[in-house]
């Protein structure tokens, strides 16, 4: 059945019209490539900067610290591998979480087999660090670390400005994880004292395969993309002008409509788990209950396996998620949710709502409807439910 009812926003977000009405242009009257000196380029160039400038007032950055990427993931290696191999000192050691996007997970694991200490700090069971561990982890050799803004599966928010005094009370780089946090809640990276932070574009109504990262100006680094002299030689490409132009004006967009998008959206959300909870025995919320973005709905099941209810839902035109898309069709449970300590049977059975601006009451009040028989359903299939009929 056609999807009619799309609750998966953190997984991507459709192009907003207003979006995609600046950067048609792009493609085929102002289509110059932005490092050339004739007129047609100027006006590309004249285009990239105007974006720049509009992802820095986002959060708070200048634009001169804001630098475009093909999206989060080549962020987050940005951040990780660049100020690794900038580091002069002989031995190097990173922190980072149980709990970050397998882009910072990965790239960590990549920096072990060179040489590389991590530490990867334990969660409590809503999903947040431990300051007092952080504080206690970090060494003289400590060159960066690398903590998460908002979790992407449970939608826990961190405390980034406690993190980001204690990175700098210590001398230490601090790079955060924004993808899911830029537009959606209020940024300031200089009261944050973040030194490195990574977004991305459809995560925000922008198209897919533009991102960008913000470095503190005098922060030493390492590009990852070599060839040209584009964004001021730290990562070569002919700039994505089109995707650059959208990521701006989302961006912009975002924060103009933040306190609204904010209070609508955090309204949806409150019905949608106090519904699921109030309705379905066996159910509990994961994540912060309060301290958590606006539109995430993270809720397990006991007794079920959340790929099936996936496929139910999807039947009935609903889009959602069992977890991170990135790690779709693996076997494996969430590793957020085993950090965060449930045990592998219900960790599987976990569905994930992400709310958005284009999501309505009626489409809430449809889950609502629906969830509870789709549970009850799986629940008498299953062989260890104890309400099972004989």
């Amino acid at each position: 059945m056609p999807t009619k009812y799309y609750f998966d926003n953190a997984a991507t977000t459709p192009v907003r019209e207003e979006v995609l009405q600046e950067i048609l242009p792009y493609f085929r009257e102002y289509y110059g490539n932005a490092s050339s000196i004739y007129s047609i380029a100027k006006e590309s160039k004249k285009a990239l900067e105007a974006a720049r400038a509009k992802v820095a007032a986002a959060i708070g950055a200048t634009p001169d610290e804001i630098y475009f990427t093909a999206g989060g993931s080549e962020s987050d290696n940005m951040a990780l591998r660049g100020v690794v191999n900038a580091s002069k000192k002989e031995k190097k050691h990173i922190i980072t979480t149980k709990i970050e996007h397998h882009a910072i997970l990965h790239t960590a694991e990549f920096l072990e087999t060179k040489g590389v200490d991590v530490t990867y700090l334990n969660v409590d069971e809503f999903g947040k660090i431990s300051l007092e561990e952080l504080e206690n982890v970090i060494r003289p050799e400590t060159v960066l670390i690398s903590v998460m803004f908002a979790n992407n599966e449970i939608g826990t928010i961190q405390p980034i400005a406690e993190i980001g005094e204690i990175a700098k009370k210590h001398g230490v780089l601090f790079h955060t994880d924004a993808v899911q946090a830029v537009g959606h809640v209020p940024i300031d990276v200089e009261k944050l004292q973040v030194d490195l932070l990574s977004m991305s574009g459809h995560k925000l109504g922008a198209p897919k395969g533009i991102g960008a990262i913000y470095i503190r100006k005098g922060t030493r680094i390492s590009p990852l993309i070599f060839g040209g002299a584009q964004e001021k030689k730290l990562r070569a490409g002919t700039e994505n002008i089109a995707g650059i132009v959208g990521l701006g004006k989302a961006a912009e967009l975002a924060v103009a409509e933040m306190e609204e998008t904010t209070k609508k959206l955090t309204a949806l959300r409150d019905k949608l788990i106090h519904g699921i909870l109030e309705s379905i025995p066996d159910s509990r919320l994961n994540g912060h209950p309060t301290d958590r973005l606006p539109g995430n709905c993270n809720i397990s099941f006991s007794y079920i396996e959340g790929e099936s209810l996936l496929l139910l839902l999807d039947a009935l035109g609903i889009a959602a998620s069992s977890g991170s898309a990135c790690t779709s069709g693996s076997l494996d449970p969430s590793h957020v949710l085993m950090a965060i300590g449930l045990p592998h049977e219900i960790a599987h059975g976990s569905l994930r709502l992400t709310i958005d601006r284009e999501n309505t009451e009626e489409q809430v009040d449809f889950i609502l409807e629906k969830l509870p028989g789709l549970v009850q359903r799986l629940r008498d299939m299953s062989p260890v439910y104890p309400g099972k009929k004989a």
